[in-house]
């Protein structure tokens, strides 16, 4: 439609050379002859992500971070989240390096700000959320890497054009839909690491654990199939089809030394879990029916089944535990479109995608999820132990209660299989309606079925029955008396008997109906030549997410799920007006060669939570050739999603510290007191030693909408002839932040500030104790909290240079962190805290600055080479339990190598090293560790990547 031209050229050099601030190639940098040449044709304009206005050029008034296919390709990666957790912009969120509570989902952080809060597009459109356990935000295991032609990435509230969610920003899949032949791609991958770590082989010795040494080999190694195929349909339209699998194998932590043991809290000692292969128990005597607490013993066995002090007997979980889950995916898709007339081109989208992991952790345990009563003439008791009980409680002792911590290695290790399939439907027709509008309407349907089984765990009400407490019912015909008060005497047919399985389906699911229109209204700004230009649309969305969950899960009856896990049925709608404008304000008058403002808004209307405006003003400002300052803001809103809303209120875990447990709590007896500690409690309540303790969460369906504020102001040039750079600095201040006061923060500020807020909060068992068996616990449920404001800049920079007869690129993307504040309740100023270059258990490892740097050297003939280092900066830590990272956590930086050879025209081959120097990732303290003693799929986490594939096209 549009005729072919420099501006046009330069547009797709710009998108090929993968950067947002390449200000050479957009129409700034072209002379005012050539411009006045160009205006005699139509230009070719295209679509940008953060406005659906088309421009001649890439620079947005919002900044736009762009990556070409090329980065994609260079980086090895074949599951995309790896590729974007790399840019500075991004913190790793769900990614395959989670075991423990993994959902198999794949998300995106954009800020931090959380996975919820980043929209994420294909083409422009919604991708659907997906996931058993995850109602909110998009899967983006969807996305075949192989197909992405480049991922453009808005630092800035969208919601105005695209509607809520878009509150750190979007990230927007453009996909390959022109391509033509046949490309088939086999690769290879695996990770490479020389366990020589000291300092953690010190600790396991002293324990007389095992670990590995040397080299590790090729393991955790990823194979994949890419296919794609494209033609044209006679002169009127282009199919372009995809087919691709992939398949992860597993990786424990036992193939890593610095991950082999548990670490404590402090980093300083191989921990563990209480719940050990010879059982610990905490047992009181019963008088009158009530438990006595104040003469708890905590005993262990000896070999000769004997009760005897418990000190030092925990189990090391995490050799068993997965470092990176195994995983197969297949993914299936065609983008297809056809031009009837120029007033008719219909189009279509079609995908598909099944992806199966299994996340395995260590085995299951009883986990002192219950408080048994026992009769000391019960059967699994020897006369020495009732006599232990006699000297401990007295001669009259009938009854006693027990938590009992034992580790199920005799029946081996949880698993958690969990499958995705999801299927995505485009269609629409887009056209002309006169010579300068042009509309496009569309029909889009996305599901996510999943579905979830959990194997070998314990299952609660068979082992009351197996010990015979009392209430339970008796021991009788399949049932096998559980030995657990007998040294060794748990046999497999034991241990398998009291396991269960849990099973939960999910089905997710997104309809939406657009249509806009888009051009110009026909006139101009006297001061101004070009004419005013506008978008104006209708949507109309549905969400809908259900899950069912058997009664085992329902219940929580699997001791090893931490609490319950509900069903939950839920949706809403949302009918949406939006438009923008363009308007021309000046040109060639001074300093102001161009101006244009933009302006934009939607209005939307849910059916939970009322109605909601979200609007926008930009400013784009050209002072001289080759220069351009832009600012915009943007009022953006997200809708509580339906797991917020509706998530029933139930049990589970978090991790942290009770500072008022141990014999030297952390806080005085009077601070204690105000969490609900009492005076002959004080200096006896148990630590968890998994660093586990209950909590109750839950969704709310009084919750109302966030309401974000983005601000940015930068500058896009070209101070040289070969160098293009610009610098953005960006505002977000987020206010009724829709989530909850942390455990651990409520703990923390009851005891520091005796606030109703906090303290109401937490309920303590009789015991005092919020990990023992159910009845201590934090609520934190979702409420709206106060706010949280981030500030950053962001520096991003391209610089080309022709060298010995090739041509050296060096690219730099960068990122300052200024402010990462939460608020978490109005006026409170105790309990505002900023984790901008701060870890600890309420902050993300985020450092101040962080960039990646590359240089790339062509011959411009058959090979080429990129060198990148990716840099992290020193990380301060907040606290004082962590002794392995007193003064935080060091910068680090990782180097990595890849060559591109094309062997003929039909076959190329690439080949690269990632992490060449084999760094290992910082190690922390278990609570501040994602996985295996580290913050696991942020930093380089398993050694160095090698990456290999070749490319046949025909």
């Amino acid at each position: 439609m549009f005729s072919n031209n420099k501006t046009a050229n330069a547009v797709r050099i710009a998108l090929a050379f993968g950067a947002a601030s390449t200000a050479a190639f957009t129409s700034t940098a072209v002379s005012a002859q050539e411009q006045t040449e160009e205006a005699k044709d139509k230009v070719e304009r295209i679509e940008v992500t953060g406005s659906r206005i088309k421009r001649t050029d890439i620079e947005t008034a919002s900044p736009v971070q762009i990556t070409s296919a090329e980065d994609i390709k260079l980086s090895g990666f074949t599951k995309i989240e790896d590729l974007m957790n790399s840019l500075p912009q991004i913190e790793a969120s769900e990614t395959s390096f989670q075991a423990n509570g993994a959902s198999g989902n794949a998300t995106l952080d954009l800020r931090g700000l959380g996975a919820q809060r980043t929209l994420v597009l294909v083409n422009g459109r919604r991708l659907q959320p997906g996931g058993i356990y995850n109602a909110g935000a998009a899967d983006v295991n969807q996305i075949p890497s192989a197909l992405v032609e480049r991922v453009e990435v808005l630092t800035g509230g969208g919601s105005a054009t695209y509607g809520a969610d878009a509150v750190a920003g979007v990230v927007n899949f453009v996909m390959k839909k022109d391509f033509e032949g046949m490309e088939l791609t086999l690769g290879g991958s695996g990770y490479q690491h020389d366990n020589d770590n000291k300092y953690i082989q010190g600790l396991m010795d002293k324990r007389k654990f095992t670990y590995p040494t040397g080299s590790s080999g090729i393991d955790g190694k990823t194979g994949n199939i890419d296919l794609t195929m494209g033609g044209s349909l006679g002169s009127k339209g282009h199919v372009t089809a995809y087919a691709t699998w992939r398949q992860v194998d597993e990786l424990r932590q036992e193939a890593r030394d610095y991950s082999a043991c548990a670490l404590n809290n402090a980093g300083t000692a191989c921990g563990g879990s209480g719940n050990a292969v010879v059982p610990n128990f905490y047992f009181y005597p019963v008088v009158n029916g009530a438990t006595d607490y104040d003469k708890e013993q905590f005993w262990t066995l000896n070999s000769s089944s004997q009760f005897i002090p418990s000190v030092g007997n925990i189990y090391n979980y995490a050799p068993i535990n997965h470092f990176m889950r195994p995983d197969e995916r297949y993914t299936l898709g065609a983008f297809a479109n056809y031009e009837i007339s120029e007033y008719v081109r219909p189009y279509l989208e079609v995908s598909f995608m099944n992806d199966r992991t299994v996340a395995q952790i260590a085995e299951s345990g009883t986990f002192y999820a219950e408080e048994y009563h026992l009769d000391i003439n019960n059967p699994l008791f020897s006369d020495a132990q009732r006599g232990q009980f006699r000297t401990a409680f007295g001669n009259d002792v009938k009854t006693v209660a027990a938590y009992i911590g034992k580790r199920n290695t005799e029946g081996g290790p949880r698993q958690s299989d969990l499958e995705h399939t999801s299927f995505r439907v485009v269609t629409g027709t887009e056209g002309i309606i006169n010579d300068t509008w042009s509309y496009d309407l569309s029909f889009q349907h996305g599901v996510t079925t999943s579905g979830v089984a959990y194997l070998n765990d314990f299952f609660g009400p068979r082992i009351a029955q197996a010990l015979s407490a009392e209430g339970a019912d008796p021991c009788t015909g399949s049932c096998i008396p559980y030995q657990v008060f007998k040294y060794q005497g748990i046999t497999g047919a034991q241990a398998s008997n009291l396991t269960g399985t849990a099973v939960m389906k999910g089905v997710t699911s997104e309809t939406i109906l657009n249509g806009f229109a888009s051009g110009e209204l026909g006139f101009t700004l006297p001061s101004h030549s070009m004419p005013v230009a506008a978008v104006i649309g209708v949507e109309h969305r549905e969400n809908k997410f259900e899950r069912t969950a058997d009664e085992v899960f329902a219940k929580g009856l699997l001791l090893g799920q931490g609490g319950q896990t509900p069903s939950i049925e839920g949706g809403y709608t949302v009918k949406e007006v939006f438009g923008e404008l363009s308007i021309p304000l000046v040109e060639e008058v001074g300093i102001f060669k161009d101006v244009t403002l933009g302006l934009g808004g939607r209005y939307s209307d849910y059916s939970t939570s009322g109605s909601e405006p979200t609007y926008k003003a930009e400013l784009d400002w050209t002072p001289i050739d080759d220069w351009k300052i832009r600012a915009s803001y943007n009022r953006a809103v997200r809708a509580p999603n339906v797991g917020e809303l509706f998530a029933p209120q139930t049990n589970g875990l978090w991790g942290g510290t009770d500072g008022c447990s141990g014999a030297t709590p952390k806080y005085s007896a009077a601070q204690c007191a105000l969490t609900g500690v009492t005076a002959a409690q004080y200096g006896k309540i148990s630590a968890s030693p998994a660093g586990q303790y209950n909590g109750v969460f839950g969704g709310n369906p009084d919750l109302k909408p966030e309401v974000a504020d983005t601000m940015s102001f930068g500058i896009v040039g070209q101070p040289l002839d070969n160098l293009n750079l610009s610098i953005d600095y960006w505002d977000i201040q987020l206010d009724e932040v829709i989530g909850n006061v942390s455990a651990q923060l409520t703990v923390d500020q009851c005891a520091t500030t005796g606030a109703a807020a906090f303290c109401n909060n937490i309920k303590r068992a009789p015991t005092g104790s919020l990990w023992l068996g159910n009845a201590g616990f934090v609520q934190a449920t979702n409420i709206n909290l106060a706010s949280r404001h981030w500030r950053g800049i962001d520096v991003s920079s391209n610089y080309e240079q022709e060298v010995f007869g090739g041509k050296l690129t060096v690219k730099m993307i960068g990122s300052i962190n200024m402010k990462k504040e939460y608020e978490s309740l109005p006026g409170n100023d105790s309990a505002t805290y900023d984790c901008s270059g701060n870890v600890s258990i309420d902050c993300f490892a985020q450092p101040k600055w962080r960039h990646t740097l590359s240089a790339s050297y062509t011959t411009g003939d058959w090979w080429s080479a990129t060198a990148k280092w990716r840099y992290y900066g020193q990380v301060d830590y907040e606290g004082t339990t962590d002794q392995l990272i007193p003064d935080g956590i060091s910068a680090q930086s990782y180097l990595d190598l890849v060559g591109s050879f094309d062997l003929n025209d039909h076959v190329s081959l690439l080949a690269g090293v990632n992490n060449v120097l084999d760094k290992e990732p910082p190690m922390v303290g278990l609570t501040l560790s994602t996985n295996a003693n580290t913050v696991s799929g942020y930093y380089d986490t398993l050694g160095r990547y090698l990456h290999a594939s070749v490319t046949v096209r025909f």
